[in-house]
């Protein structure tokens, strides 16, 4: 679909779009009430919960008041109710002050001022230097004279650096007066979010053109939210608006993803719900049998003879609704306020700031923090993120000629400058080619220095390089650019540019040479796709060793090329690319196909090589992580030897002859399928452990995920570092989706918009904050400032936050069992009538007010110092297999509240039951001894104790005996003067003191035990911590210094052979097998005991 937008037309064929009004609310004052609480019911555990509270309007069913279930579930649904209702709020001003922006527009010849919200399709919108771009335009003129101006694309895509937009050609040369004149059409493909294409096409109406088509692109626009900078003026036609702009189609909200502890309490709720029914059936059952055999024949209960045909539901029911606090009700109000914490907490971190730049982190999804702590597979970037994405020009082969070998710097060879002052035609081309054959603007500072306005960090480097050899691009006017060679001025006149793209992997443009009229193509790109285009008989065997020698020392190469062109061959082939140009369908490919045409015979100048140098702190990182049993993917466009080079620098591998790199190879699907399953067998077969990691391309990749992506899949299950090179950033995406399928979480971390895809696709999605801009940041639930914050954001935060809610989430089902199985145990001498034990005030208040305090305290518990876990990686083991939550540790606090339910009720009904006093007073004792032991629970639970977790803990049992107090003084509450007489009695203290000797003695014991005679190895780090021992090191985290042969040395790439099954193990507490550093004193590797010794993650058997 397309459509057409004509400008300066009268108001009744703008009405067919809609206005420039935006609008980010979710909900409206109307629809709010009902939409949201849709919204909160579409949960299962609320339909359930809400069934419940109807469930006890019902007086003859209900054992306790309905308010003790509709006050929680009011609550509940008013907090979150309120949460949303204040986002949308801000949300609401935010739209609001944009929409009442006030602007100048185009109204019947004459500029005026409007409010944004009024602008219409088809509107002349004038600009001002640093205006805010209110809609979608397409540039008409501005205050330059080539009719460039430059625009700040943050909010877009994060990138500070500013761009450089164009009027179509068709605008060139029309004065600024007569624009509020111009009439014309666009024709345009119907809104879509993708910022980096606009295939549209212009035609003016007479008198400023005559009806002829000119052919417009993404630099012909200005995007909603740029910035206009460093330009006077500009204006532009309205031509998408609202929330039809490109950024405002792009908006939305993120499907939530379901972490892996959110799952298991899915599951453990679901086994709950059907214990459960299993219990309401058997209580039902034998409430209805005990009725009819032993309550009709005592005289005071008066079963009536005859009862309505519900009667054998009425028990039943009462147990749904005694039992129906089994799955707690406050669990996700609380899982989602600790979340915000744990999110906070990242953002807060003064430790994760980057010193450079000043940027912390940022925890954009709040959900998923624990995940963090379960990741398995970490798939990376390279360039930009492992590096630092600052380009440095190194060296260079110009025909078969190396330069800066000797020195490592291109720019100190003598050999280079002196073939620069003598004038060496091939240099002289080839520098050339480096100063013409890019988009960079130059521009001047005040110091009248030139400075560069690049979008692609080679492209800098390039004209930097090109600069300091003499060759100074200076400026460009219109069409012509102005080249200063010593002192002497050559200008080239710029026919057309054939732009870069992900698959053609090559840029060019098409000049004229003023100086002596020739036309000549320049081309710029990856050796696999300039050298096939050499002409015919041309030597590039020199060429292709530069690049592989270059590769090797993780340098990134271009070659560059040219051609001269006769006129007649360049006008018929401008035909051909014109009408491509302007194609509204497939555009892009139409354009290469042309492209390709052109580019062919090219004579190949020679080979650049540039430096990325690797981040700081990156190698320890990998290293640390990989022994938390994290494996590592890089997944990069780059070059494949470039690749292996970063690979090995950043202990991705290890070098030759321990390390083993496997490649899946070939020209045909044949070959690529036999090197694929010999790479497998070899991986299956090998007899001695070996850093083994597999290579693969594009193009290989694309085979394999097409025909053989059960081999493919296989392979990804027994590898632990594969290097995937040449990909798109589809295939990015693709392979994270792989090991999702394999039930891996996956962590993607990149900083490019093209790692976008990937970035969103994984369980994890990480972006760093880098010199591509905040694409990648944005698109993420977490933005880090540098690659190594990750040994933080995973061991740190990621761990701290899975034990945490392990912790809160069963804590939270142990308190409501307990008072679930006291009710149960209270049916069976209350005649299974099910009568409730507890009056409706205490039951509402015991989940709202007296249990939940202290257990959100825990969210400042820590197991073991942040210094130890850093220290000791491996321990992230217990958290990627889910040690501590899982049915076996669940089954655990499911037998504890069992145990100190049992406890409490025959304590409390052999001291305060049959007729030793009234049941309100049993009821109090029994709640007075849950809460008790819940507050010793919590207490021998925490590992670090702080002032706020003992105020949390001891101050709320002293809170409840002050609001029982007060409750007691109420007539109304059923409790009237029951805790004051309670207090006065020393057999109720005494019987407390019982209560927690009874309930708490045989769970001190069995964890002392385990403590003492087996324990983990967390437990035996924590016991070095309370000791003040030494702990055992696992080496300096200081970046090691590599020697330059070190760097240099040529990798064992082989034909797989035999190798093991690489199950991994990793080493709790001890060194790595590869590493040489020496123990202290405090050895924990003669701990008694020790984790199985089959951790097995790798291979999922399920």
């Amino acid at each position: 679909m397309k459509r057409f937008v004509y400008i300066n037309e009268d108001d009744s064929i703008r009405e067919l779009y809609r206005d420039n009004r935006i609008s980010n609310r979710k909900y409206t004052v109307f629809n709010f009430l009902p939409k949201n609480l849709w919204e909160q019911f579409s949960r299962f555990m609320n339909q359930y919960f809400l069934l419940i509270a109807c469930l006890q309007l019902w007086p003859l069913i209900t054992p306790v008041n309905p308010a003790s279930t509709w006050g929680p579930l009011i609550f509940i649904f008013a907090v979150s109710a309120t949460k949303e209702a204040w986002d949308d709020y801000n949300r609401y001003l935010s739209d609001k002050k944009a929409n009442e922006k006030e602007v100048w527009v185009v109204k019947h010849g004459t500029r005026k001022h409007i409010r944004a919200q009024d602008i219409r399709v088809g509107n002349i919108v004038w600009l001002r230097e640093n205006d805010e771009v209110p809609c979608d335009l397409v540039l008409l003129g501005t205050s330059d004279m080539q009719g460039l101006c430059y625009v700040e694309t943050a909010a877009i895509d994060g990138e500070t650096d500013l761009k450089t937009r164009v009027i179509p050609s068709a605008c060139m040369g029309i004065d600024s007066e007569l624009l509020h004149k111009i009439k014309g059409v666009i024709e345009c493909p119907d809104p879509d979010k993708d910022i980096q294409r606009f295939d549209a096409n212009l035609r003016l109406f007479p008198p400023f053109l005559d009806n002829d088509v000119c052919s417009l692109t993404i630099r012909n626009t200005l995007l909603q939210s740029c910035y206009l900078r460093n330009t006077e003026w500009a204006c532009g036609v309205a031509v998408y608006t609202g929330n039809q702009t490109k950024l405002g189609m792009s908006r939305g909200v993120p499907e939530p993803k379901l972490t892996a502890v959110d799952a298991m309490i899915d599951k453990l709720t679901g086994a709950i719900f059907i214990f459960q029914i299993v219990v309401v059936a058997v209580l039902g059952i034998a409430g209805n049998v005990w009725k009819n055999t032993e309550a009709r024949k005592q005289w005071y209960v008066l079963y009536p003879h005859e009862g309505p045909w519900y009667e054998l539901l009425v028990i039943p029911l009462r147990f749904e609704l005694l039992c129906s606090i089994m799955i707690p009700i406050s669990i996700k109000v609380s899982l989602d306020l600790v979340k915000s914490l744990y999110a906070k907490f990242i953002d807060w971190d003064h430790q994760m700031v980057d010193p450079e730049t000043g940027v912390s982190s940022h925890a954009a999804n709040t959900a998923i923090s624990e995940d963090l702590g379960q990741v398995e597979y970490i798939l990376t970037d390279k360039t930009g993120t492992l590096t630092e994405n600052k380009m440095i020009f190194k060296r260079c082969c110009i025909s078969g000629i190396f330069y800066g070998n000797d020195n490592g710097d291109a720019m100190k060879d003598m050999l280079l400058q002196d073939a620069v002052s003598k004038g060496f035609p091939d240099v002289i081309r080839f520098l050339t080619v480096m100063a013409v054959c890019n988009t960079v603007v130059p521009t001047r500072s005040k110091n009248d220095q030139i400075q560069y306005k690049a979008q692609s960090q080679d492209e800098e480097a390039l004209v930097q390089a090109a600069a300091r050899l003499h060759m100074v691009l200076v400026r460009r006017n219109m069409n012509v650019l102005d080249i200063d060679f010593d002192g002497s001025t050559l200008h080239y006149e710029l026919l057309d540019t054939l732009e870069f793209t992900s698959d053609r992997k090559r840029m060019s443009v098409v000049v004229r040479d003023c100086q002596n009229g020739k036309i000549i193509l320049m081309s710029k790109g990856a050796d696999e796709t300039i050298l096939p285009h050499a002409y015919s008989g041309q030597p590039i065997r020199a060429i292709s060793e530069a690049v592989e020698q270059y590769a090797k020392l993780g340098l990134r190469t271009l070659c560059l090329a040219w051609r001269e062109m006769q006129e007649d061959e360049y006008h018929e082939w401008s035909l051909m690319f014109k009408e491509a140009s302007s194609s509204l369908v497939d555009r892009e490919w139409r354009v290469a196909e042309v492209c390709q045409k052109i580019e062919q015979d090219l004579q190949i100048l020679g080979v650049t090589a540039i430096e990325d140098r690797l981040q700081e702190g990156v190698p320890e990182t990998i290293e640390t992580l990989r022994q938390a049993g994290i494996n590592f993917w890089m997944l990069t466009g780059d070059k494949q030897n470039t690749a292996i080079q970063i690979a090995l620098s950043c202990n991705f591998i290890s070098p030759a002859p321990k390390g083993l790199l496997l490649l899946i190879d070939g020209k045909t699907e044949d070959e690529i399928h036999k090197s694929l399953e010999c790479v497998l067998l070899t991986m299956r077969t090998s007899e001695q452990p070996k850093d083994v990691a597999f290579v693969i391309d594009g193009w290989a990749l694309e085979i394999t995920l097409k025909h053989y992506r059960r081999a493919f899949t296989k392979l990804a299950i027994l590898s632990r570092t594969a290097i995937c090179c040449r990909l798109t950033p589809s295939q990015k995406a693709q392979l994270v989706e792989l090991l999702k399928f394999c039930e891996y979480r996956t962590l993607a971390i990149g900083d490019g918009g093209n790692d976008v895809r990937m970035i969103q696709q994984a369980d994890i999605g990480v972006g760093i904050s880098g010199r591509e801009g905040l694409q990648a940041a944005r698109a993420a639930d977490y933005s880090i400032g540098k690659f190594r914050f990750l040994t933080r954001l995973i061991l740190v935060h990621g761990r701290y936050s899975y034990n945490r809610t392990a912790f809160l989430s069963q804590y939270s089902f142990y308190k409501s069992l307990i008072i679930c199985f006291i009710q149960i145990f209270f049916s069976f001498v209350s005649g299974l009538s099910g009568t409730s034990l507890f009056n409706s005030v205490s039951l509402m208040a015991y989940n709202v007010f007296y249990t939940s305090v202290p257990v959100l305290i825990s969210v400042l518990d820590k197991d073991l110092t942040e210094k130890t876990v850093i220290q000791h990686p491996q321990i992230l083991f217990y958290c990627q297999a889910g040690r501590l939550l899982n049915p076996s540790t669940f089954a655990g606090w499911f037998g504890r509240s069992l145990f100190h339910a049992i406890v409490v009720f025959v304590i409390t009904i052999n001291a305060y039951a049959y007729e030793k006093s009234e049941m309100e007073e049993a009821s109090m004792v029994a709640l007075s001894g849950c809460i008790w032991l819940q507050a010793f629970v919590v207490a021998l639970e925490t590992n670090s104790f702080t002032v706020l977790q003992h105020l949390a803990i001891w101050g709320n049992l002293i809170a409840f005996y002050v609001i029982n107090l007060v409750v007691s003084l109420m007539p109304s509450s059923g409790m009237y003067r029951i805790m004051f007489r309670l207090w006065r009695q020393p057999s109720y203290w005494m019987t407390m003191f019982v209560i927690v000797a009874a309930g708490m003695g045989p769970v001190v014991a069995l964890k002392y035990f385990r403590y003492m005679y087996r324990p983990s190895k967390i437990n035996i780090l924590q016991q070095a911590e309370r000791l003040g021992g030494p702990i055992l090191s696992l080496g300096s985290m200081e970046p090691q210094a590599r020697s330059k042969e070190k760097e240099v040395c040529p990798l064992s790439i082989t034909q797989p052979k035999h190798r093991n099954n690489p199950v991994y193990e990793p080493l709790l507490l001890c060194d790595s097998p590869s590493s040489s550093r020496s123990r202290t004193q405090f050895d924990f590797s003669q701990s008694k005991t020790r984790l199985s010794s089959t951790y097995s993650r790798n291979i999922k058997s399920n």
